[in-house]
Formats: C-alpha cells, structure tokens, sequence
C-alpha cells in the first residue's frame, strides 16, 4: 500500500489591519476638479483669471487647486505661474533656449519713450501733461503711439476735470513682459537704489511713489475710444 503523505493545512493570517485608503467621494472630486484645472490652463492660448477658471470648473474655492498645480509643477520642464493676477502654463527659464529657433531682432525704445514709461507705470493713472510735468519736456505724440502699439500702454479714461484729459495706464502685457504679478510689485525706492539705478545726489524730498491700479475718480471713455484702446 501506498504511504499517504499528509500536507498540513497552511493558512495565511494577516498581522495587523491593511491601512484604509483615504479615497472619500470629497477626495475624489477634488482630483477631478484638479485634472480639469489643469487641462483647461494647458488648452488655453491665454492666462485665465481665477474668475473664469472658477466658472469653467464649479465645486469650490480653485486658489488651493491653482497653488498645489503650481508647487507640482516648479521644477519640471513648464511651470505655472501667476502673472497680472492670472494664471499660465510657461515653459521654465532653464529650457527656454531649447526652444529657441529663430534670432528675434529686438526693437529697442527709445529714452523718451523708456522715461515716459516708467512714469506712466509709477503715477498711473495720468495724463500727457502730467507726464511732461514730471519730465520736464514735452511728450511726443511717437513715444506714446511706441508704447502704446507694443500693448504696454493704454488709455485708462478720462479726468473729471475741465478739458477731461485723457489718461494712460499699464497693462496686463506689461506686467508680463517685466514679470510682474501686480503693478505694486514695482521696485520702490530703495530697491533702484540698490541696483544702482539712482545715481549721484537726490534732493532731500524725492521719492518714488506707490504705483496703483485704481480707477477712482475716472470717467470712462465713449465708445470710440474704447474701441482704440482695446
């Protein structure tokens, strides 16, 4: 007779309970909401504002969502960044040259137009004769039309005051091309001082004013004019 090989029964007992996995319905939704944040950044041809993000993906608060793409995202090849209080996938400026296939030629202004600038950017909103005040020469019409034709500049409205002089503001295209988030993030003036942008001696009362973006106190432009500084 054969001999019968007995074989014990070997039975697995778990040592300890498995971890449950965190996957709430209010988990889930917010992955969700994430993935379409992100989709809808990459297909867009332009920064989106927070505003227009929140209508195109409901569900609650997208500051959160837009930060943690954001900190996801600082070290790989595109970054999102927050630029004039929207949002916009970049490529990172460590692989920007990667991309680079044509030599741009650079349009340089010219220093009338570079002062008239950076008055517009410090004392916005503010009118052509604010800006020769401050220059101490007249404005020629060619640096404003320069500025204004590369999309750094606009016309804000009008003065309520007699002859309702026209005003000139930044825009969002200026803020991105000097990576600005808000026009408050200008450098003040111990800032220029430390770059050397200031130079020699300054009187004793001089100082470099807050910039804002304030409209109080404008009038708006007719409907020709908005059409001109759309």
């Amino acid at each position: 007779m054969d001999e019968l090989t007995h074989k014990p029964d070997v039975t697995y007992e778990p040592q300890g309970e498995a971890p449950a996995l965190d996957f709430t319905e209010e988990t889930v939704a917010e992955a969700q909401r994430l993935r379409r944040i992100e989709a809808l950044l990459f297909a867009s041809p332009e920064p989106l504002s927070e505003t227009v993000i929140a209508d195109r993906v409901p569900g609650g608060p997208v500051k959160p969502l837009l930060q943690e793409l954001s900190e996801a995202y600082k070290d790989r090849g595109v970054n999102l960044r927050q630029v004039a209080n929207r949002w916009q996938f970049v490529t990172a400026e460590d692989c920007a040259q990667v991309l680079v296939t044509t030599q741009e030629t650079t349009r340089k202004l010219s220093r009338p137009a570079l002062e008239t600038l950076a008055i517009i950017a410090y004392h916005q909103p503010c009118s052509r004769a604010d800006i020769e005040e401050v220059r101490g020469v007249s404005v020629s019409k060619g640096s404003l039309d320069q500025l204004m034709s590369l999309g750094w500049v606009k016309m804000r409205g009008r003065r309520d005051a007699p002859g309702r002089p026209l005003l000139y503001g930044t825009t969002a295209a200026f803020l991105e091309h000097f990576d600005l988030t808000a026009i408050g993030d200008l450098p003040g003036l111990q800032d220029l001082k430390a770059q050397g942008l200031l130079e020699g001696t300054l009187p004793p009362d001089f100082d470099v004013p807050k910039p804002t973006e304030a409209d109080d106190g404008i009038l708006p432009l007719d409907a020709e004019e908005q059409e001109e500084a759309a």
